[in-house]
């Protein structure tokens, strides 16, 4: 009988919880939310790409743009410097949040919270500040390389390692001292403990930041426009041209559909790459 009762009891709440009426219709606002100002205009833009000028539906315009010299030309540039900048993010964000997690120093917190200012700035006061250095008339007067890829590198490089270095910093704080301590104390230099211990244990949040990073500088525009770099056109950039300049919409929607496939692949990657190890981290950051 006590068996029984303690069945009934316990089967009495599930039974409750069943009879609950449902609440999935409290999703179709936001879900009606992002159809109606993500969703359709997206669609719109898919829709654009496969209507050429005269009116007539197909892959024409798909053709011509993937197999013009300059759609080529521009999607190289934006990978070649988006690769770039995130090589420079990873290289510099690693050493600053390796110096501020393990060399004790006066106003090394102060530091790190001045670099996560620039996460708060728009991109273009980067290249605005840039043109202030190393402009034609700036204080070094360094204009012939400030208008060039490398200004365009440079710029995108002091911008965009904060997100690399936020994640970096958290992983780095959960490494275990006991760890160190241990490799230390068998004979480990710094430099085998530091590619031993310390970066495996944030090769996860440094490759999650490296992935948001080339996502970030794929899709860079206003560093890219300030500047006016000589000779550089990326696909943001191209887009612009196409649809605010020329007014050719369709192929302006092509390249614009191309450049969200890139950015749908890479963040892809990086939702798989938080899922690991490296998420803790990223979360914290």
């Amino acid at each position: 009988m006590t068996g029984l009762a303690l069945a009934t009891t316990a089967a009495a709440p599930a039974r409750r919880q069943e009879k609950r009426p449902g609440r999935g219709w409290l999703l179709l606002p936001p879900v009606l939310v992002l159809l109606g100002f993500f969703g359709y205009p997206l669609v719109l833009v898919v829709l654009q790409s496969l209507e050429s000028k005269t009116g007539e539906f197909g892959l024409s315009v798909w053709l011509d743009v993937l197999g013009s010299a300059e759609f080529r030309d521009a999607a190289w540039k934006t990978v070649a410097l988006a690769l770039g900048a995130t090589a420079g993010c990873v290289v510099l964000g690693t050493f600053l949040a390796l110096v501020i997690a393990f060399v004790p120093f006066p106003g090394a917190r102060t530091l790190s919270r001045l670099v996560d200012t620039v996460l708060a700035f728009p991109s273009f006061l980067i290249a605005l500040a840039f043109t202030f250095i190393y402009g034609s008339a700036g204080i070094l007067g360094a204009g012939g390389f400030l208008y060039s890829p490398f200004g365009i590198l440079l710029a995108e490089i002091t911008f965009y390692t904060p997100f690399v270095m936020r994640p970096a910093l958290a992983a780095f704080g959960e490494v275990s001292s006991a760890q160190m301590e241990v490799a230390a104390s068998l004979g480990a230099k710094p430099g085998r403990v530091l590619r031993q211990v310390i970066l495996p244990e944030a090769l996860p949040s440094l490759a999650s930041g490296a992935c948001l990073t080339m996502l970030l500088a794929m899709n860079e525009f206003g560093i890219v426009l300030f500047l006016g770099a000589k000779d550089v056109t990326t696909l943001p950039m191209l887009v612009y041209g196409k649809g605010i300049v020329t007014f050719d919409f369709p192929q302006a929607c092509v390249i614009a559909v191309v450049n969200v496939v890139f950015s749908l692949a890479l963040y892809g990657t990086y939702r798989r790459l938080t899922k690991g190890g490296g998420r803790a981290a990223v979360d914290q950051a």
